[in-house]
């Protein structure tokens, strides 16, 4: 790698810690992430634009494919503008309920419980409409190809979901299929392919969620260390 004071400039950010420490502060960690829940029963209860600022801020640290930073987070909190997405979104859903899904992917869901209607993207105060922008570049204005463009919208969207439950809010991935009609409805333009719509809000009292969901796969199942 190349290296010069022109193009770089000496790593900040990073803390000597104790490994006994450092183990601790991972452990914590997981446990804070290890209570987080998809959520499809939201109250109306406001949610600041502060808050969600904050949250998207955190999402826009991620890395991507040399640094163009290909995404871009719709924030919607109108009322008439989260029935227009709920409306389209629904009309997806029920084509795909009704048969487009397959036999197979409908099966998997059975145990979740899930069905073409989806009041929550009404109730909740937020639903964050996530494109992955198939141009772009680091510096605003540019016009260039970007890479890497799902893997980096996908790690964005992991910071944005781990900001969200540290912030206190609940968060569902709503990805109907196809999604063209976000463009549209948030004046995004055709280069941009929407991802999910992340809607984030508070938990109703009476919120459920799945036992299926809750069933988490051991370490040895998910990582290996050769």
């Amino acid at each position: 790698m190349k290296t010069s004071s022109a193009t770089h400039e000496p790593l900040s950010g990073y803390e000597q810690r104790p490994e006994a420490e450092m183990q601790a502060r991972a452990i914590a960690f997981h446990q804070q992430l290890e209570t987080r829940r998809s959520v499809r029963d939201f109250s109306d209860r406001l949610v600041s634009r502060e808050i969600i600022e904050a949250c998207v801020r955190a999402a826009g640290t991620a890395p991507s494919g040399a640094n163009h930073q290909p995404w871009f987070f719709a924030c919607v909190g109108s009322a008439e503008k989260k029935r227009e997405i709920r409306e389209a979104a629904e009309a997806e859903e029920r084509a795909f309920y009704a048969g487009k899904a397959g036999s197979e992917w409908l099966d998997a869901l059975a145990p979740i419980g899930t069905d073409a209607e989806k009041p929550y993207m009404e109730i909740a105060p937020w639903l964050i409409c996530i494109f992955a922008q198939r141009r772009g570049g680091a510096e605003s204005g540019e016009d260039r190809k970007n890479y890497y463009i799902h893997e980096s919208v996908g790690i964005a969207t992991g910071l944005l979901i781990a900001a969200c439950h540290e912030a206190g809010l609940a968060t569902l991935v709503h990805t109907p299929n196809p999604m063209s009609f976000l463009n549209g409805l948030c004046g995004r333009p055709a280069t941009e392919k929407p991802f999910l719509i992340l809607v984030a809000g508070h938990p109703a009292e009476s919120a459920m969620v799945p036992k299926h969901a809750l069933k988490k796969k051991p370490l040895g199942e998910i990582a290996d260390f050769l």
